[in-house]
């Protein structure tokens, strides 16, 4: 009889022992990666992702879908192209991984993989392409975003109310209060209470307003609503956002529980004191990020009826006359007899008792001007002082159009004495030279071991606002690393997110108490070539003694602008700094003698003389024209910076568009892109003889003239004497023939040496492999023009 129990519990035992052995579900497996295929024209653009994996198709590069810049690339890139260009996958497609990155300023063209990636002058967003292996752990999103997502904001509904919501109107409210539920009170003024289980009978409201005589200043958070357009609901929410108000003990005034606010669009609820459950712990939320941040008393107060149930003196209309509000706030305490503070006003310095079961009173310094009106609790808006009118931007020099910057030595070698004398005379300069927006602005490096930038170029709007970022500067020491600091303003100073206007020229002064400790030769040239104008003020240089420290002789020529005495001015003594104001002020506005603004970029007359004979053909044609385009955009297009004109020529001549028809790039490009074949025979002497006379014979001094005959064959004209003839008005030419052009006669129209401006390639379609040939050459023979 007794085995068998022992058998039942034997059996309970192992059946215990099967389930505790028995997993809680499948084992876990690893995600596996969907990568979604795009096609050959998919630009990343087009692709609202940061960061994403995708299939290419294979034979992309017959596409032709064009790709802008190399290694980094413009979004409106081919993504398979370009993973293609990268060598990240070849033609036969495959998987690539592409990560999105900031604008930049410039995208280089070249050719690589088959692929010929195009140049571009600036983009608003970049990106990269690697190998599509993620990295361990990494799972990138199984679908393509193609549309950008506009912003969803979740509104609450009528299901969401948790009791039936019944209106109860208040006697002077001019706008419908919170849905409320209430029950009958021994006292004689009715107070609204949340029911505890089922939905009590309704009951109206009192007829009048209680009978008190004080007005307490229930004063609280003084925060905006970020997401509305005035700082003061005066209007109450709808049903679905509004919660049950119930009375606190002793009914000093309704308490909501729960409060949840799903959109940052809806309205406050009706105004009144918030009291938090009993235990509960009341903690100041930061403020949501989702809307902007307001300055603090911006707007002047909105007049709204203050609430019937607020324990405190009611005026009949509004607060708006109200003084101003005390900052204090509610919060949780167990200390009784507390009484609400506030300012002195009509009424008299009467306080209200009220209370203080669950509510303490905190001082001011408890109210932070970042909350949020939803993450608070309940305000009451008393008014504000008018809104401080902000000082008007400062509009400068007109005249004086630059985008200065200040190398200041703060080396341990100046001591804490010369750095006040510096500082005190970059404060002076900032006063002298009128900062303004329409004028010039100033930034302010400190060099030591390591630049570091003290203003940035858009830091300080005013003369006012720079002189007060110039006082809060503090040395920095180390050595005198002049030329680090010069390649630091070179590739990060002088750059759009530090101010850089672009359209005005980049001024560098450098501040050097004896000599510098580092060489200063390779960055200044790289400087110069950028077109920043470099001047050096050397303070107590070196003596005869001295100079066999230093560690590059003539330093200052090697790196100021130009060596003609302009750029350089010697000091002789950190008491004498301030008598340089004024004359270093007048050579930095300067603008006419501010030569290394202009660039090998900026600063030419281009004239394209285009061969348009029978024997080129429609879409040869076609391929002139491109490489012509090619060529244009790598230089910067105004009517002060680069012109470009074009010739075309077959027996006879046609002047397309001059130096002074097509204002900015688009335009060019487009007047490019329009012009119509001829087809006609070949004269190039008459036609480069036409471009002296309508082109160069109207082209600027200060430019650099230059000229580029395409064509491809023999001209049946004479191009010797038309050649000589430009290269004697300064013209420099470059030849570049293709097919059939005789090799004779483009050495003859080319600028000496031949075999830097005369090209030659036997098929149309390898015309962009010139392209950087002729841009560099350009920008070589500009920077190497003497510097006196």
């Amino acid at each position: 009889m007794k085995s068998a129990p022992l058998a039942a519990v034997c059996l309970g035992l192992l059946l215990s022992c099967t389930c505790w052995a028995k997993p809680n579900g499948p084992k876990g497996k690893k995600p596996k990666q969907v990568i979604p295929a795009i096609e050959c024209d998919v630009r990343a653009g087009k692709i609202n992702l940061p960061e994403f994996i995708a299939k290419c198709p294979a034979h992309c590069k017959e596409t032709k879908q064009q790709v802008y810049g190399s290694g980094v690339f413009a979004s409106i890139s081919s993504i398979c192209n370009a993973a293609i260009h990268s060598g990240v996958i070849t033609n036969a497609g495959g998987k690539v991984i592409v990560k999105k990155m900031a604008g930049q300023n410039i995208y280089k063209g070249s050719s690589s993989n088959g692929v010929r990636s195009l140049s571009l002058p600036k983009w608003r967003e970049s990106f990269v392409v690697t190998v599509g292996k993620p990295k361990k752990g990494v799972i990138y999103p199984a679908t393509l975003d193609y549309v950008p997502s506009r912003p969803t904001y979740v509104k609450t509904s009528q299901k969401e109310a948790k009791s039936p919501p019944v209106t109860t109107e208040l006697p002077t409210a001019a706008a419908p209060e919170p849905t409320t539920t209430t029950t009958p009170q021994p006292s004689s003024t009715s107070s609204t209470t949340l029911a505890p289980s089922t939905p009590p009978p309704t009951t109206p409201p009192p007829t009048t307003p209680p009978p008190t005589t004080t007005k307490a200043r229930a004063a609280v958070h003084k925060v905006r609503d970020a997401g509305n357009g005035h700082p003061y609901l005066a209007s109450e929410p709808s049903a679905s956002s509004r919660q049950q108000p119930h009375n606190g003990p002793g009914g000093s005034g309704p308490v909501f529980r729960g409060a949840t606010y799903l959109n940052r669009f809806a309205q406050r609820t009706s105004a009144g004191q918030r009291r938090p459950e009993p235990g509960a712990t009341i903690r100041r939320q930061p403020s949501s990020p989702a809307g902007p941040a307001f300055p603090r008393r911006d707007w002047p107060p909105a007049s709204f009826p203050r609430p019937d149930w607020f324990p405190g003196t009611r005026h009949p209309a509004d607060v708006s006359y109200a003084a101003p509000d005390s900052g204090y706030t509610w919060t949780e305490t167990d200390t009784p007899g507390i009484t609400v503070p506030r300012a002195p006003d009509s009424d008299g310095g009467r306080k209200v008792p009220l209370d203080t079961t669950y509510t303490r009173v905190e001082p001011v310094d408890s109210w932070r001007p970042d909350a949020s009106i939803y993450q608070s609790g309940y305000n009451v808006r008393e008014e504000e002082p008018a809104a401080r009118v902000p000082e008007p931007a400062s509009q400068g020099a007109p005249e004086c159009k630059v985008d200065l910057v200040f190398l200041m030595d703060g080396s341990w070698s100046i001591g804490k004495r010369r750095f006040k004398i510096q500082k005190d005379f970059l404060s002076e300069v900032a006063q002298t030279i009128n900062v303004g927006v329409t004028g010039p602005v100033m930034g302010v490096v400190q060099y030591g071991d390591e630049p570091v930038t003290e203003v940035s170029l858009k830091s300080a709007s005013s003369s006012r606002e720079l002189r007060s970022a110039i006082e809060k500067i503090t040395q920095k020491g180390g050595p005198s690393h002049v030329g680090k600091a010069l390649g630091y303003i070179n590739k990060q100073f002088f750059s759009d997110a530090n101010g850089n206007r672009g359209g005005a020229p980049n001024v560098a002064v450098v501040l050097v108490d004896g000599w510098p400790t580092d060489k200063v030769e390779e960055a200044s040239r790289l400087a110069r070539e950028s077109g920043i104008n470099i001047f050096f003020v050397t303070i107590e240089g070196a003596d005869d003694v001295e100079k066999k420290n230093l560690i590059e002789n003539d330093f200052v020529d090697k790196a100021v602008c130009r060596t003609n005495g302009f750029f350089s001015l010697p000091v002789s003594s950190w008491f004498a700094l301030r008598k340089l104001v004024q004359p270093l002020v007048k050579r930095v506005c300067d603008a006419d003698r501010l030569v290394c603004s202009k660039t090998c970029l900026n600063a030419n007359d281009i004239a394209f003389v285009i061969d348009g004979s029978s024997s080129v053909g429609t879409g040869n044609f076609r391929t002139v024209l491109q490489f012509v385009a090619n060529i244009t955009r790598e230089f910067e297009i105004s009517d002060t910076d680069t012109r470009v004109g074009a010739v075309q020529y077959t027996y006879e001549q046609r002047l397309e568009f001059s130096f002074t028809q097509h204002g900015n790039k688009a335009d060019l490009l487009n007047a490019v892109k329009r012009i119509d074949y001829w087809s006609g025979g070949t004269s190039t002497g008459a036609a480069i003889s036409y471009a002296a006379e309508q082109l160069f014979s109207k082209s600027k001094p200060n430019k650099r003239k230059i000229m580029i005959v395409i064509t491809d064959g023999r001209s049946y004209d004479d191009v010797r004497q038309p050649a000589l003839a430009v290269h004697r008005q300064d013209v420099i030419a470059y030849a570049v023939g293709i097919a059939w052009a005789s090799q004779d006669e483009l050495e003859y129209i080319a600028t000496d040496p031949d075999k830097e401006h005369a090209f030659f390639v036997d098929e149309f379609d390898n015309l962009y492999k010139f392209v950087p040939k002729i841009v560099n050459n350009i920008c070589q023979e500009f920077n190497s023009q003497p510097r006196n």
